[in-house]
């Protein structure tokens, strides 16, 4: 039964009133009340319509509780956000993927996360994504640039760069990066800083970034809000779902690219003067297509030599909070897949030469098992082969080589050979065949063009006949 009770203010003046429903009851046969508080849109209306406006809406508050509407009337979108946050984390959510909404909630919860999770409509959302678009919005100062006093600090320490690198807890490849004065990660110059006894503002320069959001970006906003909404729409905590009905950007379909035949064959020659380690990280990715977190998450344990064949069952990956930390790949299934014997070749040169490196770091060297490593033997970034081949492409004058160029690459060559789609999603990791030809439908076009050339044939008798 819904009721109502009025609200005085000082004067004795009813200035509200506070609604009440009461025909649930809990467990214990105990009856559960409800309570909102309403206001009536005209300061000037009259008791009696005051009242009997407030007794309407007394009703449909009722009814929105027997239909499963329970309205916190004080819950923001920032707070209701950090509830389905919490709830797909404890769901097992993938923590890279709980960092980057978390990264996203940031700027969301700067515009509307104040606002009520009821009073947000598809205009609001639709001015967030217009702003998001503005030049300077981005305000990203996510990387720095040494100064060059580092390089002197470091130099004044006169111990080994491996020993520095330990101390600031990243590998010896970043610490030289950060002595040439490349930018780096706004994390590893707080780490270096920390750890020599400096204010980052001391060593380093923030580079900002003030470009605006690419459609794609605030595609991904957009994606989160309407998650967090939907969630809210499936506890009937409101009507409707506003971001369903707000217009986002829309993002071009871009061509899946990958690189030619002539472009793999320089890159390949040009990979046999380049560090054995690195020379058999790309050799992996160029012969496999796997993701470079299933690259670094190799171990010695998941190479069959004789066999010749390569287990992907994990990948190394990092967040902020976590550091670098083993998971499982990326649809969670663990696969096998042969390796060609030039990978072959290069893994057991590499595996004799990181023992020799183990024989000469001695009691620095701590036994993880992963092929691929830094010099004390610890796991790598993630990032590292990814940062290694952009360089190598632009010192060597070769396109720019990003891991998953190699990955699209090798997709697009067992299609173009004539691999089914089960077997090339197989492959690649794929949870299934339809992910293959949703990302490659331009390569499987081109086959199947090619199929009805060749099918095309039987005609040739004819042809030459005219």
């Amino acid at each position: 039964m819904a009721y109502i009770e009025p609200q005085y203010d000082k004067s004795g003046n009813i200035t509200h009133y506070r609604l009440f429903t009461s025909n649930r009851y809990d467990y214990k046969g105990r009856q559960i009340r409800k309570t909102q508080m309403w206001w009536p849109k005209d300061k000037n209306i009259s008791q009696r319509k005051m009242k009997q406006e407030a007794l309407k809406a007394a009703f449909e508050f009722e009814e929105k509780l027997e239909q499963g509407y329970q309205y916190d009337e004080n819950q923001t979108f920032a707070e209701y956000a950090q509830y389905v946050m919490d709830l797909k984390e404890r769901n097992g959510l993938a923590p890279t993927t709980l960092e980057r909404y978390q990264g996203l909630l940031e700027r969301i919860n700067g515009a509307i996360g104040h606002m009520k999770l009821k009073d947000i409509r598809p205009q609001h959302l639709n001015q967030f994504y217009k702003d998001l678009a503005e030049y300077g919005v981005r305000e990203d100062t996510s990387r720095a640039r040494p100064r060059r006093i580092l390089a002197k600090k470091l130099k004044a320490l006169e111990i080994p760069k491996y020993q520095i690198a330990e101390k600031c807890h990243v590998s010896q490849s970043t610490l030289n990066a950060a002595i040439r004065g490349d930018t780096v990660r706004m994390e590893t110059a707080k780490g270096i800083s920390e750890a020599l006894g400096y204010d980052i503002s001391d060593l380093f320069t923030p580079e900002e970034n003030t470009n605006p959001l690419s459609a794609k970006t605030i595609l991904e906003h957009h994606r989160l809000i309407s998650t967090i909404f939907a969630q809210a729409d499936k506890e009937l905590l409101i009507p409707y779902n506003p971001a369903a009905k707000a217009t986002p950007p829309k993002v071009k379909k871009h061509k899946v690219e990958s690189f030619q035949p002539e472009d793999m064959e320089d890159i390949v020659s040009t990979l046999q003067n380049a560090p054995l380690k690195w020379k058999a990280m790309s050799y992996v990715l160029i012969d496999t297509g796997c993701r470079r977190g299933e690259l670094m998450g190799l171990q010695w344990k998941h190479i069959d030599f004789d066999k010749g064949t390569m287990m992907i069952e994990q990948a190394l990956l990092y967040t902020k909070e976590k550091g670098v930390y083993v998971g499982p790949p990326k649809n969670g299934q663990p696969r096998a897949v042969y390796l060609a014997p030039e990978s072959l070749d290069v893994l057991r040169k590499w595996h004799k030469e990181q023992l020799r490196i183990r024989m000469k770091n001695g009691l620095i060297w701590k036994d993880t098992g992963f092929i691929f490593t830094k010099d004390d033997g610890t796991p790598m970034h993630p990032d590292s082969i990814t940062d290694w081949l952009g360089k190598f492409s632009k010192a060597e004058d070769l396109p720019h080589i990003h891991p998953h160029l190699f990955r699209h690459t090798a997709a697009s060559t067992m299609i173009a050979n004539g691999i089914d789609l089960v077997t090339t999603a197989a492959e690649l990791g794929h949870t299934d065949a339809t992910t293959t030809a949703k990302i490659y439908a331009h390569q499987i076009a081109k086959a199947r063009a090619a199929a009805a050339g060749v099918r095309a044939g039987v005609f040739a008798t004819i042809r030459k006949a005219e």
